[in-house]
């Protein structure tokens, strides 16, 4: 069973940036696909962004171009930088693992769900 901490949510306005963390314990963290979701107040979760055990990138259009993930994964790490931030990408974000963006899209419903970290983007 994977552990999951998100950290480095905050109160931003509009426009500015945060630096969301998750570090993962209890798996090899290297050859999962990662991704970083969120859950606003009345709304689904919905994934924001994800990379692969290789590197490679996919975003929601709502984000695309703002926000970046990356991971390190001799930190078993995953980021998620997210500039010109706007009121409606507050949520709470989460991160989770699995073996492919279909995976992480479609099959996490019973996954292990950390504490999430608050991002509140008001002026």
């Amino acid at each position: 069973q994977v552990q999951l901490v998100e950290s480095g949510g905050g109160l931003v306005q509009p426009g500015g940036s945060l630096r969301l963390s998750c570090a993962a314990s209890g798996s090899i963290f290297s050859i999962y696909a990662m991704g970083w979701y969120r859950q606003a107040p009345g709304k689904q979760r919905e994934l924001v962004a994800a990379i692969t055990s290789g590197g490679s990138a996919n975003y929601a259009d709502s984000v695309k171009g703002r926000f970046t993930i990356s991971r390190d994964n001799a930190k078993n790490t995953v980021y998620l930088q997210m500039n010109s931030l706007k009121p409606e990408d507050t949520a709470v974000y989460y991160c989770n693992q699995g073996v492919s963006y279909y995976y992480l899209e479609h099959f996490t419903e019973y996954h292990y769900w950390g504490q999430g970290t608050q991002v509140t983007v008001s002026s």
